[in-house]
């Protein structure tokens, strides 16, 4: 099925106000683009901690929404402007120039699956559902990752360095916490290498499905791994449902700057002799992260590397 685009040129200070009005006359979704640099709010949604270098934000924004074919856009463009009129008493809106065009429909949340194959970790196999395990790979452990709309495949540096962290100093009766679990790939793995139990904890409420997925796809029953949505740093609810001085390991594979918050939090659900492991820091904030580790009174155990990436293991 084909759609009608249309990009609707305004200014970053009237886009907020722009995207409200499109909602209002029955447009379902507006995507934006413009330069304005992102808070550290947004930076602390997301899963990387460097970002693209990005122009310097020229104040003009453009606002992208899509019409069926039979809905009638003459109507539409015209009640749009008519809008844009009357808010240019009182805001900058800008050119308000729009320009059409057609797209084909797409599958957004699966088109991602031509990109993502399997690949090895050490002796480990990381595969999605749609593609089989070969003979040569019998020897392998196996796990199956879908990730869908959650973050964590394996792929990424930060999460390898976990991985091989987790493995390195896992027992048989290790209790193991994921802080932002995401795909569940480490709490999984932590099973797979022999663990007890794991308990995860994310942010993002798509982790619960895509984990519980992903547990499904690994014969994981749900009485050797929980999930939970929350903030674990300032919400005591979560702090109490996940317990105190119960972990053997704790892992967390987010931004340095979080961790910081993170590290003289998390000492509390940590057993005494308890192994934290950190990554999802870039180099240039290994130290920020050490001397975190350390205000908490943690002792530095490991630092390695991959890449630009760097994981900092202590005990408690």
């Amino acid at each position: 099925m084909k759609w009608n685009k249309f990009r609707l040129k305004t200014t970053t200070q009237a886009e907020d106000i722009v995207s409200s009005m499109l909602m209002d006359l029955g447009i379902q979704g507006v995507e934006i683009e413009d330069k304005v640099p992102l808070t550290q709010s947004d930076k602390e949604q997301m899963f990387v901690d460097i970002l693209p270098e990005i122009e310097a934000d020229d104040g003009v924004a453009y606002l992208s929404f899509y019409l069926e074919p039979e809905d009638d856009s003459e109507k539409m463009l015209a009640d749009i402007r008519r809008e844009l009129q009357e808010m240019s008493a009182y805001v900058d809106v800008g050119e308000c120039l729009i320009e059409e065009s057609q797209t084909e429909d797409v599958d957004w949340v699966n088109n991602w699956k031509q990109y993502f194959h399997q690949f090895y970790v050490d002796d480990i196999l990381i595969i999605p559902s749609w593609e089989k395990v070969e003979a040569k790979d019998s020897d392998k452990m196996v796990i199956h990752i879908d990730p869908g709309t959650a973050f964590g495949t394996g792929m990424h540096e930060t999460t390898q360095l976990c991985i091989r962290q987790i493995r390195k100093y896992v027992t048989e009766t290790a209790r193991i916490l994921d802080v932002g679990c995401g795909s569940g790939i480490l709490g999984m793995l932590a099973l797979k290498f022999g663990a007890a139990y794991s308990v995860g904890t994310d942010l993002d409420v798509c982790a619960i499905e895509a984990t519980k997925e992903n547990m499904e796809g690994n014969g994981i029953p749900e009485d050797r791994y929980e999930v939970m949505i929350g903030n674990i740093i300032d919400d005591k609810e979560i702090q109490d449902r996940v317990g105190y001085g119960c972990y053997d390991i704790v892992a967390a594979n987010i931004l340095a700057d979080v961790l910081v918050e993170l590290t003289p939090v998390i000492t509390a659900q940590l057993k005494p002799g308890g192994v934290y492991i950190t990554s999802g820091i870039i180099d240039d904030k290994e130290q920020t992260v050490v001397d975190a580790v350390k205000a908490a009174g943690l002792e530095v155990l490991d630092v390695t590397y991959q890449g630009e990436w760097v994981c900092v293991t202590a005990r408690k």
